[in-house]
């Protein structure tokens, strides 16, 4: 595709089976007050209206059968053409000004640029983040500030350069889940220049019954799985880097225990013996007299401390 033909925004979402709510998540963008973008919908074998009612759209539509959420976000970026790549979950939806704030940002030439979110819950009620934003800075100091954010680890919470994603070969992990999990560090910390800007321009759907709020057990166990490998996967590209990865590695392992003591009783204690098997606890900082007491609690009893988180 000619230059002049590309998009400055690329937006991808991908969809199944959300007749409901689809509507509000594509009206979100046709009514944002910028419109140099493209709209990439994966049809995720939906059986539902939800076909029906993207062909109303001026949309790129691709339809697949169902093949999961990393699945379709892999098979939209191969057919994007955005200087930027936005993803955006379809039982979500922007801020108006989104675009327009995003686009006085990219004068510097970021390769990620991070927006704040806000919850929205089915009974009309709202909760926001009231984040710290930091001018544009290289990745390891961004995702050093990043941390320290209510949300991290969702891909819906920044817009990436389409140029620096492809070069890094950056792609969602098949078949898995919390795959933002096994793929947004590495694009933080890893990027040339990063900002973050104050602007809530993405509401975050609360709705019973989604993927984040299963509790079926059996969901939870291929869960705690699945973010493991994601965490050895972690480990394993941050050490091909000689970048300072200290703050990086105590969080994805941070992460990694608190999400086993979600399990039960025989596969919790299984996953602390792997958990300490991999020296997992070694990354956890322990830099402070609390981070110390931390680790030491940690490794005793990783429910004991995160209950009262």
């Amino acid at each position: 595709m000619k230059k002049n033909n590309m998009k400055k925004f690329s937006i991808i979402i991908p969809v199944h089976n959300m007749e409901k709510l689809i509507g509000r998540c594509l009206d979100s963008i046709f009514n944002q007050t910028f419109e140099d973008y493209e709209v990439i919908v994966v049809n995720d074998g939906s059986t539902d209206n939800t076909l029906e009612i993207l062909k109303k759209y001026n949309i790129k539509l691709i339809n697949q059968k169902y093949l999961g959420v990393s699945e379709a976000r892999n098979n939209a970026i191969k057919k994007a053409t955005g200087k930027y790549l936005i993803f955006l979950d379809s039982d979500d939806f922007l801020s108006k000004d989104l675009l327009c704030k995003l686009d006085k940002e990219t004068n510097d030439n970021p390769d990620v640029i991070r927006y704040q979110v806000r919850k929205v819950y089915e009974n009309g009620k709202k909760e926001e983040f009231n984040e710290e934003s930091f001018s544009t800075t290289d990745g390891v100091d961004g995702f050093n500030k990043i941390v320290n954010y209510k949300f991290i680890d969702p891909i819906w919470c920044y817009a990436i350069k389409r140029k620096y994603y492809l070069k890094e070969k950056f792609s969602f992990k098949k078949n898995t889940l919390h795959e933002d999990f096994g793929i947004v560090p590495l694009i933080i910390i890893k990027a040339p220049k990063i900002k973050s800007i104050s602007y809530i321009g993405y509401n975050y759907y609360q709705r019973n019954g989604s993927i984040m709020n299963n509790d079926n057990y059996k969901y939870t166990k291929r869960k705690v799985k699945d973010f493991y490998n994601h965490y050895k996967f972690l480990i394993k590209e941050i050490d091909k880097t000689d970048l300072n990865s200290k703050i990086f590695k105590s969080y994805i392992s941070n992460s990694l225990i608190q999400k086993v003591t979600e399990l039960k009783k025989d596969d919790y204690k299984a996953y602390l013996k792997k958990l300490k098997k991999d020296k997992v606890y070694d990354n956890i900082l322990s830099n402070s007299i609390a981070r110390k007491i931390k680790k030491i609690i940690l490794r005793i009893n990783p429910k004991l401390y995160f209950k009262g988180r």
